[in-house]
């Protein structure tokens, strides 16, 4: 970009503020803090448009001023933008007026939402003079940063826990990375990435990068109010793993506001986990100011985090905005991998089936009204977690090729 609209990075800590250079960069060093990045929004008031974004391409860099970089991106050209699906059916199905599927599951070129932080990231890095990037992963980033870390002729280690799901173990090791299993927990492979930052100099995408990552999430948001017709919903369900794609999609509605493109609409966010991994929302029902970290037991791998990042920031936003979180259980989370497959045609990984089968306690149990607009934002495709599925779906008739076995079979269907 000719112009730079960031203006260096600072602790998110408001009673702190600690500022520093636009580097790799992710924690504060006086307090400790997470940093964030800090935007000239007067700027960017007076240079970006309703009228510039739709002249765009219809990809996640159609938003740039509000992204991370210095430089014109290099990573994630034909990434972003997802449908954002009026879901009728499902809507029946749950009792509420005016649903919509923001899916996630059909990115390019991973299929779930970390083609966009990784994009943002990788374009960073590169930015900085990076020519080797990592990442920790429970799956969905390990198949991302694979992906385009090749496409942008970049070297690539991952970490990942080795209980993972086949699938996502050979949708990242099919793109050439360097894969090392860690036995342990995701918290555990997050630990030893930061110790193997400290004698490498590489770009770790969620660990000295995190602060430029972790923005990438905003473009959800932006395409949610884009695709409404330049207004926000009412209301948004996001499963959580850190917690940062809570916070960034409720920072990108707040950004539209204060730019001026959208009306405020007191936009609810409610957070989604699985209960054998439910740190925030555990810490959410029980008012407490802090999470205690947990040891994950879920089939929602994607999500098993015990110890999440941005678990605080999550937390004290659901607390000021008077929202709320749940959490439900591995065959609550096929049931709803099923219900959305049956009534939307839309096949969502487990966490999508979080994200459901969550939505479906807090309307039930009128934390969500059944009147007002409400977005589900599904961030991964179940192709890559079919095994929850196996013995919970119906079998195929076998029959021979001959047509009364075929109608002994419709005979009793109808």
């Amino acid at each position: 970009m000719s112009d730079s609209y960031v203006v260096n990075l600072r602790c998110a800590d408001k009673s702190c503020g600690t500022e520093y250079e636009k580097k790799a960069n992710y924690v504060c060093e006086d307090c400790f803090g997470p940093l964030e990045v800090n935007y000239d929004y007067q700027k960017i008031k007076k240079d970006l448009t309703i009228e510039k974004i739709l002249s765009r391409e219809k990809n996640l860099w159609r938003y740039k001023e509000l992204l991370p970089l210095d430089a014109e991106p290099t990573v994630g050209l034909n990434s972003g933008f997802t449908p954002l699906i009026k879901a009728d059916n499902l809507a029946k199905k749950l009792g509420v007026d005016e649903l919509y599927i923001k899916n996630d599951g059909v990115s390019f070129p991973t299929l779930s939402f970390k083609d966009r932080v990784v994009s943002v990231a990788l374009s960073k890095a590169i930015e900085l003079g990076y020519d080797t990037v990592g990442c920790a992963s429970t799956g969905n980033l390990a198949n991302s940063v694979a992906a385009n870390a090749t496409a942008a002729n970049l070297k690539s280690f991952i970490f990942i826990p080795s209980d993972l799901e086949e699938s996502k173990i050979i949708g990242t090791s099919v793109y050439g990375s360097e894969v090392i299993a860690v036995k342990g927990a995701y918290d555990d492979v997050n630990r030893l990435c930061t110790e193997v930052l400290g004698s490498k100099n590489w770009g770790f995408v969620n660990i000295n990068l995190r602060t430029y990552y972790a923005e990438g999430s905003k473009t959800v948001g932006y395409e949610i109010i884009e695709q409404l017709g330049w207004k926000a919903p009412k209301n948004i369900v996001v499963c959580m793993a850190s917690g940062s794609l809570l916070t960034k999609i409720y920072k990108s509605v707040k950004e539209f506001e204060d730019l001026g493109f959208i009306e405020p609409n007191e936009t609810k966010i409610f957070g989604a986990q699985a209960s054998g991994c439910s740190p925030i929302s555990t810490a959410v029902k029980n008012n407490w100011p802090i999470f205690k970290p947990v040891k994950p037991n879920t089939i929602a791998k994607s999500l098993a985090i015990g110890n999440p990042a941005d678990g605080i920031n999550a937390i004290n936003l659901l607390k000021s905005i008077n929202s709320y979180s749940e959490d439900v259980s591995d065959p609550e989370i096929v049931d709803a991998m099923k219900l959305l497959a049956e009534t939307e045609g839309i096949f969502t990984e487990t966490a999508g089936g979080v994200t459901l089968a969550c939505t479906k306690k807090m309307i039930e149990s009128g934390k969500i009204p059944r009147n007002e607009s409400l977005v589900l934002v599904i961030t991964g495709n179940g192709l890559k977690t079919q095994d929850p599925l196996v013995n919970n779906i119906s079998k195929p008739y076998i029959i021979e090729p001959r047509m009364k076995d075929f109608e002994k079979i419709f005979s009793k269907e109808n």
